[in-house]
């Protein structure tokens, strides 16, 4: 069974940084497409950043374009969302997901994601 385990959330004020981590096991990581989605209090949930499994694509939403990178190490199952120059808007509990079905696509649908992370909460203070 798919185990996927963020971390790296927290309280930072307008204009820092952090980077979420998001650990598999209990499958092999290789062929996944991993995305980065979040949850803000009252809202759906909504793409945040995928990367493919050679990290040869990347796509961002656009409110984050330029702010957030994400990365994977296939060595370690791991992979990375760096979020610098957070602002309030960005506060939501951030989960990481995994597609290992649609090959090199990025998904921006979570319906598309076959495993999820319980997520990590980032706050953003003004």
């Amino acid at each position: 069974q798919v185990q996927l385990v963020e971390s790296g959330g927290g309280l930072v004020q307008a204009g820092g940084s952090l980077r979420l981590s998001c650990a598999a096991s209990g499958r092999t990581f290789s062929g996944w497409t991993m995305g980065w989605f979040r949850q803000a209090p009252g809202k759906e949930r909504q793409f945040v950043a995928g990367i493919s499994w050679r990290a040869s694509f990347t796509n961002y939403a656009d409110s984050v374009k330029g702010r957030f990178t994400i990365s994977r190490n296939n060595a370690e199952n791991t992979v990375y969302l760096q979020m610098n120059s957070l602002q309030p808007g960005d506060t939501a509990v951030y989960f990481c997901a995994a597609d290992w079905t649609s090959g090199i696509t990025i998904h921006t649908m979570e319906a598309n994601y076959d495993a999820w992370g319980q997520g990590t909460q980032v706050t953003v203070s003004s």
